[in-house]
């Protein structure tokens, strides 16, 4: 049975180090560009709106992050996001390879001028 989380810090704190290493980054990526944004936990994982509306999600898995910036940014990023496994809304960065920071740093400012225009 997985733990319900109610706080984005008590999720993180549950992986191993190194993992917990990757979703401080992603979280800081986030927060520094956008610290306007709530962050809460939906569908059992970090998730921020903006102006109300869903913005990023991102989860952790044994052998991956999963990144979830809605359609619309994937599709904007789909040559970059082409070496990982992705779908229409989400993407997966394998924790045996070096994640793309400077890609998400990249989609969240997209999500971000998306949003606010």
């Amino acid at each position: 049975m997985n733990p319900i989380y109610t706080k984005v810090d008590d999720y993180i704190q549950c992986f191993p180090a190194e993992t917990q290493e990757v979703l401080q980054a992603i979280r800081s990526i986030i927060l520094e560009i956008v610290p306007e944004v709530k962050e809460e936990i939906a569908y059992a994982m970090p998730a921020y709106k903006l102006n109300n509306k869903p913005f990023v999600y991102f989860a952790a898995f044994t052998k991956h992050i999963g990144f979830y910036a809605i359609p619309s940014a994937h599709a904007a990023f789909s040559e970059q996001l082409s070496p990982y496994k992705h779908g229409k809304g989400s993407v997966q960065f394998p924790l045996n390879k070096p994640i793309p920071y400077e890609l998400i740093r990249e989609i969240v400012e997209f999500k971000k001028q998306k949003i606010n225009s």
